[in-house]
């Protein structure tokens, strides 16, 4: 499964983050609870996103992140997103956790998932993005 997600990742369509995924699946620099989950359809790859400590921002003290979220084109629109937090926010409730966060750039999408807006950040390239958290 781990070659078919590499695949994956290089050839899905989100230009701007999949080498820096594929060179974290390549040196697999995931350490303690840290993971990546798949949706698979019909045995095919449609989609993903990781449980991780850190994200692109210098903030230490939030985690975990639920990053990574990406969903093929012809696959979207039927709440496979979802599903992908829901397992990531199992797997963190699981190990304790009680709260996960989403950076993202949108407004309107993860608040159907139950996440709420707590504030602009800003990530290492220098760009605003949102943050939002989400008991669990």
């Amino acid at each position: 499964m781990a070659q078919q997600l590499m695949s994956f990742v290089e050839n899905c369509s989100w230009y701007e983050v999949k080498e820096h995924i594929a060179e974290m699946l390549r040196k697999w620099e995931f350490t303690d609870w840290e993971c990546m989950f798949a949706a698979v359809e019909d045995g095919e790859i449609v989609g993903m996103a990781s449980i991780m400590k850190t994200d692109y921002y210098p903030l230490p003290e939030i985690f975990p992140w639920i990053s990574c979220i990406f969903v093929t084109e012809s696959s979207r629109g039927r709440r496979i997103s979802g599903e992908l937090i829901n397992s990531a926010n199992a797997f963190a409730k699981e190990l304790g956790f009680t709260k996960t966060y989403i950076p993202t750039e949108y407004t309107g999408l993860y608040e159907k998932y139950g996440y709420t807006y707590i504030r602009d950040i800003v990530n290492y390239g220098g760009d605003t993005d949102r943050l939002y958290a989400k008991e669990i």
